[in-house]
């Protein structure tokens, strides 16, 4: 009864509907405006009224927003209006409602046309006029011009593709911004106008959709602008309007300029145009009173029941509902009233006008009717929004009534809250059972159902037969495309409720619908989907992998980048979910398979952050996989697992890590003492590891691997082993290159390789001398190749390397070693401190120290002083670490030193009295005497 049509009276003496409204002027009435003036009009076409403005009580809309103006009028309606009111402006939509913006791209890309669309294109010549033309002929010269548009000055475009329509509706909101930007603003009514006719043009009715949303793009362009060029002039001293500002703190000048505006929208003759210009600005009422919106709503919603065609006038609904959930989301009401105007219209959809325009066009009727869902969707979207379930109830009736429209019905469980449609699944059923199948299909229904259900439990006695209910539609259905669409869905609400058995059975009835004619090629992303749910429910690999038919619906994927994301998937959620480590032979075998799918993906142009990716999955299920105390297994998976992803490098590290952990393992269960039978694995482990190595392309990941085996190698007391990974680690080292790359950028090398000898030295302390090899060979070698090397002009590296050498060297000389190897004796051990010993260190400690001194003789040039001094300091404070100042060479050596570090001003200060000050304070220590003697010859000089 309340959305009932009103009854106009009608005397059809001479009445046309189609005749105009003839508006003859009134007297001036003075406003309350600062020196302004306003006249308003009043309708005199005949005593009939017109349908179109019956709706605003007899006066047309010039007078009716003249009135508004007055103060008078509006204070009165104000006062009358607040206690309707049940909420204020301040009322604002939550993120929780879903914004037209993220529907607006789904739109575009699912209604589209190969046919070719037309559009009527304006000149738009700006006409000169007078300057200090009095203000009516201003407004007369205005309205001329935007008759202009309506009758001529237009070429209508023909044959243009879907990308020209789109890129004209592009440039026509190009001209828009830039008309409005230069100033012009009558121009920029124009354009907006003119796009806004074409939403009456339904000549090819599947592209729609699409229309609406670009040209509402358009609209809500001028909107933004308009209300934002009101705003500025409403900045008084520079202070804006806070947002929930009142029309009694908007200045005369932007209520002049805001009402003007209405004026101009208010003379466009058609009704489309009108309708959808004046709903764009519709935020601008704020400027004129508290209660503007609020009776523009219903008004604009009366004026949408002129418009004759459906489909126009759903989307006209559906822009009102978004201005309005905008503008004035606490208006329900008028949102409600919009949607029940169109459920008394909807008849009309199978009319004989619709029905004709259909067979025209060639258009069938399931495919007119989802022309219809992104509106309806919309309205219903924000009548639902934050409604109570009793509303939900209402929709239903309306349904039945109508019913069981399918078209409706679909968009009412996609509207309202899951949790409302979950509880009355059972209800919806029996609807969908009773719909009327030729327009809309049923599969589509259960879809939308399937949706809800995956988002909200339905009462627990009922969910068997919901799935009964609806698998037996969806099985029944012979598109493929239809049925793994409905399947998708269903998918996640079996696993949500249901157990494996139920699982495999879906996964089954997929894999016998998908595979004839490989219709599976073109379900890769719904298939992909139903991967993605089953393993989120099922994070139990040990169970997943006992669903029959999982495996089999794998191998559906044959397209290999479509296969790689799947696998991926299926690694991701087993590195997040298992949390034990596992040798479940069923889970071992799949996911091997799995990664063997990821990694022979791997070609020559495989992105680098790809390889790294599908790496850290396939390490992820290397470390999870442990067959505990059978160490022996544990080897021959691993050496499985270097067979088959012998192209990934960083599996291959990981596998040298994993099998010298495993020997660490095995010795901390022998606690050191190796039997025959454990001694003979390490030995397997070490060698695993010495031939895998030289097949890694980074040379310092080989370096730091070959040290990292052969301290491994030498805990496990295999010291020719160890000799062998050392050797091969010294012999590495001439070809380290001078440049290496760093996170794809170019780094030189020398930092790198400063750091490794650093590492290098420090094991060498405990590795014993092999017996045929001669004193410190190691040493040696390393030393030559060192000397070898060619460092960069501009780097000290190299003394700070041999500086290294004689703390190593030092370390060597002691009677027992800083550290050990847990049974393995170092050369303390075997030399015993022996005089040659000591002589051969001796020797090899002035050698080394001759070679810095050279170095330091180099940085001898003035553009290198600040370099010599730094680096003498630093000799300095090694020989006063390690060596013995009593004797007079290195006592005489480290003063020299000393006043080199001082000689030419680059010297710290403050470091350097530091420095004396801890020789001070060691030479208090027992034994440690001399400290003072040194402490006398060592000067400090100021830097003046």
């Amino acid at each position: 009864e309340v959305c009932k049509l009103e009854s106009v009276p009608l005397d059809f003496g001479d009445y046309h509907p189609l005749k105009p409204i003839t508006v003859t002027e009134s007297k001036t009435k003075k406003m309350n405006r600062k020196g302004s003036t306003s006249s308003t009009s009043s309708s005199s076409s005949s005593s009939v009224m017109d349908p179109l403005s019956s709706v605003l009580d007899g006066t047309d809309p010039l007078s009716l927003f003249a009135a508004a103006a007055d103060p008078v009028t509006t204070t009165a309606t104000m006062d009358s209006t607040r206690k309707k009111r049940d909420k204020d402006d301040s009322s604002a939509v939550g993120s929780d409602f879903e914004p037209w913006s993220s529907k607006r791209g789904e739109i575009l890309s699912r209604y589209t046309t190969t046919e070719k669309l037309s559009i009527v294109s304006g000149s738009f010549s700006r006409k000169a006029t007078t300057t200090g033309s009095a203000v009516s002929e201003k407004v007369r010269t205005r309205l001329e011009e935007l008759d202009d548009l309506e009758e001529g000055s237009q070429k209508e475009l023909l044959n243009l593709t879907q990308q020209d329509y789109m890129n004209r509706i592009e440039e026509l909101n190009q001209s828009l911004k830039d008309a409005w930007s230069s100033d012009q603003k009558v121009k920029a009514l124009k354009i907006v106008i003119q796009c806004s006719k074409l939403l009456s043009d339904t000549t090819v009715i599947q592209f729609y959709p699409s229309k609406f949303v670009l040209i509402t793009d358009i609209l809500d362009t001028f909107g933004k602008l308009v209300y934002e060029r009101i705003l500025s002039m409403c900045v008084d001293s520079r202070v804006s309007l806070p947002d929930n500002f009142s029309p009694e703190s908007v200045n005369d000048t932007a209520k002049e300029t805001c009402l003007n505006w209405f004026f101009k929208i208010a003379s466009i003759r058609e009704l489309i145009p009108r309708f959808y210009v004046e709903a764009a600005i519709l935020k601008c009422n704020k400027f004129l009173s508290k209660t503007g919106i609020s009776e523009c709503l219903p008004r604009l919603t009366s004026m949408i029941r002129g418009i004759g065609d459906p489909l126009v006038a759903v989307y006209a609904r559906a822009y009102l509902c978004r201005v309005g959930m905008e503008v004035a989301p606490q208006l329900k009401e008028s949102l409600n009233k919009n949607f029940f105007d169109f459920l008394l219209t909807f008849k009309q959809i199978h009319g004989d006008t619709v029905q004709n325009q259909l067979v025209v066009q060639c258009v069938e009727i399931p495919l007119y009717l989802t022309l219809y869902s992104p509106a309806i969707d919309w309205i219903l979207q924000c009548i639902a929004y934050r409604a109570p379930e009793v509303l939900l109830t209402e929709m239903m009736e309306r349904c039945r009534k109508l019913g069981n429209n399918a078209l409706l019905l679909n968009s009412v469980m996609s509207a309202f809250r899951a949790e409302f449609i979950a509880a009355r699944s059972m209800d919806f059923i029996g609807m969908i059972k009773e719909c009327d199948e030729s327009g809309f299909p049923k599969h589509l229904l259960f879809r939308s159902l399937g949706l809800n259900l995956a988002l909200a439990d339905p009462p627990e006695n009922d969910r068997l037969q919901i799935l009964n209910e609806a698998w037996k539609v969806i099985t029944k259905l012979k598109n493929p495309q239809d049925y793994i669409n409905c399947a998708e869905v269903w998918v996640e609400y079996t696993c949500r409720h249901f157990t494996n058995r139920e699982i495999n059975t879906v996964l089954a009835d997929v894999i016998k619908h998908m595979t004839p004619d490989r219709a599976f090629e073109d379900a890769y992303p719904q298939l992909q989907s139903i991967i993605q749910k089953v393993i989120t429910y099922i994070y139990d690999f040990s169970l997943l992998f006992s669903v029959e038919k999982f495996l089999p619906f794998l191998d559906m994927f044959q397209k290999e980048s479509v296969r790689v994301e799947v696998c991926k998937c299926i690694m991701e959620s087993f590195i997040k979910h298992q949390q034990e480590s596992t040798k479940d032979p069923v889970i071992l075998n799949a996911l091997l398979h799995i990664c063997k799918t990821m990694h022979d993906s791997v070609n020559a142009l495989t992105l680098e952050d790809e390889k790294r990716m599908l790496a850290a999955l396939i390490n992820g299920f290397i470390k999870m996989v442990s067959f505990g105390r059978d160490f022996e297994q544990q080897l021959s998976f691993y050496v499985e697992a270097r067979s088959m992803f012998c192209n990934l490098e960083p599996v291959l590290v990981q596998l040298i890590h994993s099998v010298n952990q495993l020997a660490m393992e095995t010795r901390k269960v022998m606690k050191g003492n190796h039997s025959r039978k454990t001694a003979a694995f390490v030995r397997a482990c070490v060698a695993f590891c010495f031939i895998t190595i030289p097949s890694l392309s980074s040379i310092f990941t080989r370096l730091n691997l070959y040290l990292h085996s052969g301290q491994v190698a030498l805990a496990n007391q295999c010291l020719s082993q160890a000799d062998a990974f050392f050797k091969a680690a010294v012999s590495l080292v001439p070809e380290v290159p001078k440049m290496i790359s760093v996170d794809g950028k170019m780094r030189p090398s020398d930092a790198f390789l400063l750091e490794f000898l650093c590492n290098f030295f420090s094991t060498l302390l405990v590795v014993p001398d092999h017996p045929e090899q001669g004193v410190l060979f190691l040493v040696r070698g390393l030393l030559n190749v060192i000397q070898d090397y060619t460092w960069e002009d501009n780097s000290d590296d190299k003394v700070r390397i041999y500086t290294n050498v004689l703390h190593l060297l030092s370390a060597m000389t002691q009677e027992a070693y800083i550290y050990h190897v847990d049974k393995v004796d170092s050369n303390d051990t075997l030399y015993g401190g022996d005089s040659k010993f000591l002589t051969e260190i001796n020797k090899l400690c002035e050698t080394v120290i001759a070679q810095i001194l050279d170095h330091l003789k180099t940085l001898g040039k003035e553009e290198t002083l600040k370099r010599q001094s730094q680096l003498a300091l630093y000799f300095f404070n090694t020989i006063l670490a390690h060596g013995d100042l009593r004797n007079n060479k290195l006592n005489q050596l480290s003063v020299n030193l000393w006043n080199l570090a001082q000689k030419h001003g680059f010297a710290d200060t403050k470091t350097m009295v530091k420095t004396l000050e801890y020789i001070k304070r060691r030479s208090k220590q027992p034994e440690m005497s001399h400290f003072t003697d040194l402490a006398l010859r060592l000067p400090l000089q100021s830097r003046t």
